[in-house]
């Protein structure tokens, strides 16, 4: 399955992957996001499902950051993961950024070190929901 930067997709293809992996489906980010992001990348199966999304955004000056690596659960364990994570790394440096951020739970940490990032201290501020 080759990755693809900025495949073409249609409305409900991404929030349908979120729903398959047990996200919310956040619909009404799509198609705003595509729109908002620097470039994104995706994969489809044989049968042109999309079974693999990430994306990275940002101001577009030298950081860049990167979110939402999906692939699909029947996929998962495999290698695609990772393939979307380096194939975004080589379109931002293709892009002309310097430094990539993710934010990742603590159990994808080899994961994504496997990937080329390096764990480091930060922090996250979540705005109250009410």
């Amino acid at each position: 399955m080759n990755v693809v930067i900025n495949m073409p997709l249609y409305h409900h293809e991404v929030p349908d992957l979120r729903e398959l992996i047990g996200w919310p489906r956040r619909d009404k980010d799509y198609p705003v996001l595509l729109k908002r992001c620097n470039f994104w990348a995706g994969a489809r199966n044989e049968a042109n499902r999309l079974i693999a999304f990430g994306y990275v955004c940002g101001m577009g000056l030298e950081h860049g950051y990167m979110e939402d690596i999906m692939i699909h659960p029947n996929y998962q364990g495999q290698g695609l993961g990772a393939a979307v994570v380096k194939e975004l790394l080589h379109e931002s440096e293709r892009f002309g950024l310097e430094i990539v951020t993710v934010t990742y739970a603590n159990e994808h940490r080899a994961f994504y070190e496997a990937c080329g990032f390096t764990h480091g201290a930060g922090g996250v501020w979540r705005a109250k929901v009410e």
